[in-house]
């Protein structure tokens, strides 16, 4: 994702630095890897450029998933937490102006999906999705529930851990990011099959949020604070990748 006002071309990916597509351990990873060798192809103008999503389109209640789908009617149930952080470049410095979107299960491990058949029952007054724009500082918060963890069909008793899905759009259409986001001092982190993709335990580490009472609210709800790095050292996991490199 670009972090200045430059219009050149696209960085492109350096796939060595990548995780290998199959893993033994991540079961539906045999149909999704590629079995032919990957094209490189030039970025398009239409990749590079395109129209901004705007403050003017957020509504009253897009960064508030506890009331956003009843529209401030009913509230959604479990614990209420506060998600926030800062979109960064790898020098430090924010990055405004950027739409971040999320989506996740429900306090029982469950997804507003029609496919998701877990036995878990749907929060009449959940959605499981919500979006903001960065300010000025590159700031974001989101007030939600804590999703719960739930099982999927890989091994014989694997369980996805609590996590929340990122979506960071840059200034154009090429220009999309898509992660997770882990809570600290889940067990399930460090069993998961699609979080053991990740080799390196410093760079899976970038994806589990610390506990942050100083943003917490007494008697109301607790907070994690989830940085989000574009580039360098400290740079963010998307996808099990390294972003530009």
């Amino acid at each position: 994702m670009s972090t200045t006002e430059d219009k050149g071309p696209l960085i492109p990916r350096n796939r060595a630095a990548h995780p290998v597509a199959y893993d033994v351990d991540y079961k539906t990873s045999v149909p999704r890897s590629p079995r032919w060798s990957l094209l490189s192809m030039e970025s398009t103008p239409s990749e590079e450029t395109g129209p901004r999503f705007g403050h003017q389109l957020l509504g009253e209640w897009d960064n508030n998933l506890i009331l956003n789908f009843t529209k401030g009617r009913a509230p959604a149930v479990g614990e209420r937490i506060l998600v926030h952080g800062r979109v960064l470049d790898e020098n430090g410095r924010p990055v405004p102006q950027t739409l971040v979107e999320i989506w996740q299960a429900n306090a029982g491990g469950r997804y507003r999906h029609v496919k998701d058949s877990y036995f878990a029952p749907l929060d009449p007054n959940f959605g499981g999705c919500g979006r903001t724009i960065t300010d000025d500082n590159g700031y974001y918060e989101f007030l939600t529930i804590r999703p719960g963890a739930y099982p999927w069909p890989n091994r014989a008793n694997d369980w996805r851990p609590m996590h929340i899905h990122f979506s960071i759009f840059g200034h154009s259409f090429g220009q999309r990011l898509i992660s997770q986001m882990y809570f600290e001092g889940d067990p399930l982190i460090y069993r998961c099959p699609i979080a053991a993709t990740i080799k390196d335990r410093s760079q899976l580490d970038t994806l589990v949020a610390p506990l942050d009472l100083s943003k917490s609210r007494p008697l109301d709800f607790l907070a994690y604070k989830f940085d989000i790095v574009l580039r360098g050292r400290r740079q963010t996991m998307f996808e099990n990748k390294l972003e530009g490199m």
